[in-house]
């Protein structure tokens, strides 16, 4: 992951959860072990999810988490849960989920002469990127007051092949602001993860990918590991996301 982007952290950005999985290999999982995840959701009927995580594979819900909002197929989300069973029914754990944080999830949208505008190519503040369970995940901060909703977007040059001559696939983060007012020190966390699927990862050598940081300029990052864990100061999100008005 990109560490490196880390130097300008801002500590108190995310609460920690303070309640992570402490069960014992000897006697399976009891009802007190919390455990989280990055996940992809799947919606297996009406109100009906599962949940295929970054680190623990696929999970079911053998006792019923209730949430107030639907969530949609390929969703990402970060999820507080119980785990109760392994290898539950053709899936890795049978779980309770106790908490989800949806993500703003979108896909890698194709960037012509006529849309260039639309995304524009303003100073972002990056704090971690990698990739994970197919998708691009990305930790950001915006400066305060947000008077419109911000757009990230993940775009590839429509008039270039999906892999170039160096091998790799070379895409763009894109932000605009719609010209809002970005006042003071008011730093806001926030989460965008971008679908992969469009993409013919298993054939390149990795991604390539431009983007313009507030701190650092324009500059390449470039991701060799197609499938990394969850960093380290991902583990902890908890209510990420939820005031960052972005689209």
């Amino acid at each position: 992951s990109m560490n490196i982007l880390r130097k300008y952290w801002v500590a108190a950005i995310f609460v920690l959860a303070g309640m992570w999985q402490s069960c014992s290999d000897d006697d399976g999982y009891s009802i007190g072990d919390i455990a989280s995840d990055w996940v992809t959701v799947r919606v297996e009927g009406e109100g009906v999810y599962s949940f295929t995580g970054d680190t623990w594979g696929t999970m079911f819900p053998a006792a019923n988490g209730i949430w107030n909002y639907s969530l949609v197929e390929g969703q990402r989300a970060f999820l507080v849960f119980n785990p109760l069973f392994d290898n539950y029914y053709g899936y890795d754990v049978g779980i309770k989920a106790e908490q989800i944080y949806p993500f703003l999830t979108k896909a890698v949208e194709d960037l012509t002469p006529e849309n260039e505008d639309e995304y524009a190519d303003h100073p972002a503040y990056l704090e971690n990127l990698w990739i994970g369970g197919g998708y691009l995940n990305v930790i950001f901060t915006q400066k305060r007051p947000l008077q419109y909703k911000h757009r990230v977007s993940l775009v590839k040059r429509a008039d270039q092949p999906d892999i170039a001559d160096d091998g790799y696939i070379h895409l763009e983060y894109r932000y605009n602001t719609y010209g809002d007012t970005l006042g003071g020190l008011n730093l806001n966390p926030g989460v965008v993860c971008y679908n992969l699927n469009t993409l013919p990862l298993d054939k390149a050598k990795g991604i390539k990918l431009k983007v313009n940081e507030a701190y650092y300029g324009e500059h390449i990052l470039t991701f060799d590991n197609m499938n990394e864990p969850v960093p380290d100061d991902a583990k902890h999100l908890y209510d990420a996301g939820k005031e960052v008005k972005v689209q």
